[in-house]
């Protein structure tokens, strides 16, 4: 694929006209991300503003912007839409973030609206549902722009991005064909912004992990075009996907999710521990110790051996041992979200099980939803919509896609003859990276209370042969997958990555 050239030099480093919206805004032939115009002339919208951040004040330029991508005959293929803050006057020398969220599907208004954009949508931040609007957008103090302009990507299906009309989704909804796309976004910034030089930064959250290791071995594998890097910053990390999917006979699955029970049961006053870390380690050691022995001996497991383990197993997450029993020591985690709290009448959260909701009866075997996602996805939604079309003047009829559904069904998850189900683990493009990049080094942040993405199934995908230990730095967080939801949470998730970036210059 090529790129048409969307940004032009100037003062404001990526200032261009736009087009009248009724041009560019033609509407969707058969969903909310398709468009039909054979030309497309990219929107781009720019303003200057001040803030402060990390406790300095900054004027910068606030830019969201469409990139076309485009076939070998020309054909526009794809619309990415990035939304950027950069220091003014611009200063080649200062580290540059890319980011980018999950899914796949995702669009980047969690990252960009909830932790480090210079404004922020003010949610609860104690555990409870965002309720009705208005919801409040207020300065960001937490944002990172004191120490890196931020690039905000919303890749192809997600956010204001979208497919032409006539685009086959294969060659965008994929593992490999997602990450050439982000990468070719990521270059063409870099060239139009004169940046090629700057300290670089690339990270995401969730499934944006996954696209961090695609998209590094991209710009980093390639040797037409190398782009280095100088840090990962992957956030709620998902890398092996086979060690936490329960299908029959993958004991794996339960091995990784144990720690986050323990620690979900002592946050809700079920077991009985010193704080989140103190059980999260003394889950680890069972986890990996007696517990894997059990669950890998089978059928052949000696009854006195298997009641010791459901003793334990019930004392860390608890859950009653006739419940284990039942369970044969393999509780997947939808069933704990309804198990823990069923005496209470309430569920837990999948994305963070700090928070709890209320299902139609209390008899099921699983919950209804999860509370964790309903109670903060209205504020979000609005915030990113207020502050793209009110504030930054972006001109569209198309819907925003915080949560877009079509790369979901259609992703393309093999990679390199693996599929989704045989094994899937994108970990080693990292510890690829590492090894061939001295200078690079990897932030995980991950939160207590996540079921999403386990932080011990993130631990083990990170601690296999051929990932060098000694530039990986872990940091916890007592919140979920989204962890700067909670005050104190997004402060030290700000300050720790701060703290990285400055290091790694």
């Amino acid at each position: 694929m090529t790129v048409r050239r969307l940004l032009l030099a100037g003062a404001l480093c990526a200032l261009a006209p736009a087009l009248p919206a009724a041009a560019q805004d033609t509407p969707a032939a058969s969903d909310a991300n398709a468009a039909a115009p054979r030309e497309i002339d990219p929107q781009v919208k720019a303003k200057t503003m001040t803030g402060t951040f990390g406790g300095e004040r900054i004027t910068y330029t606030a830019t969201i912007g469409e990139t076309v991508l485009e076939a070998k005959d020309g054909k526009p293929e794809a619309v990415i839409v990035t939304t950027s803050y950069v220091k003014t006057p611009r200063d080649a020398s200062r580290p540059v973030f890319f980011l980018f969220n999950g899914g796949p599907g995702s669009g980047s208004v969690w990252l960009q609206m909830g932790a480090f954009g210079p404004k922020r949508v003010a949610i609860p931040s104690d555990a409870r549902d965002d309720g009705a609007p208005p919801y409040p957008l207020v300065d960001n103090p937490a944002s990172l722009l004191d120490v890196a302009d931020l690039v905000f990507i919303d890749p192809p299906g997600t956010g204001f991005s979208y497919l032409t009309e006539g685009t086959d989704p294969e060659k965008y909804y994929g593992l490999t064909e997602d990450a050439e796309a982000v990468a070719a976004v990521i270059r063409r910034w870099l060239n139009d912004n004169g940046r090629w030089n700057s300290p670089k930064f690339l990270g995401g959250e969730s499934y944006g992990t996954t696209r961090t290791a695609t998209v590094v071995n991209e710009l980093e594998g390639s040797t037409f075009n190398d782009v280095g890097l100088n840090g990962l910053i992957l956030i709620s990390t998902i890398l092996d996907f086979a060690a936490r999917e329960p299908t029959p006979g993958n004991e794996m699955a339960y091995i990784v999710t144990l720690p986050n029970m323990a620690t979900a049961a002592w946050y809700h006053g079920k077991v009985e521990a010193p704080s989140a870390p103190a059980i999260a380690e003394e889950a680890r050691r069972f986890a990996i110790g007696p517990f894997a022995a059990a669950l890998l001996k089978g059928q052949d497991l000696p009854a006195a051996e298997r009641a010791a383990v459901r003793a334990e197993l019930s004392r860390l997450t608890g859950l009653s041992e006739e419940y284990l029993d039942y369970a044969d020591l393999r509780v997947t985690a939808p069933r704990f979200y309804k198990e823990l709290l069923r005496d209470r009448r309430l569920t837990i959260g999948r994305l963070d099980s700090r928070y709890t909701g209320s299902d139609y009866d209390n008899a099921g075997e699983y919950p209804d939803n999860d509370p964790s996602f309903y109670g903060i996805d209205a504020g979000y939604t609005a915030a990113i919509n207020s502050w793209t079309r009110e504030t930054l003047g972006f001109e569209t009829d198309r819907e925003y896609q915080a949560i877009g559904r079509d790369p979901g069904r259609q992703w393309n998850w093999s990679l390199e003859g693996q599929g989704r189900n045989a094994y899937l683990n994108v970990a080693p493009y990292i510890g690829r990276a590492l090894r061939e990049n001295s200078g690079l080094a990897v932030f995980a942040a991950q939160g207590w209370y996540d079921f999403a993405t386990p932080f011990f199934g993130a631990e083990y995908s990170l601690n296999r042969t051929g990932i060098p230990q000694d530039r990986i730095e872990w940091h916890y967080y007592d919140a979920g997958h989204m962890m700067y939801v909670r005050d104190e949470d997004r402060a030290k998730l700000s300050d720790d990555i701060r703290a990285f970036i400055r290091k790694q210059q």
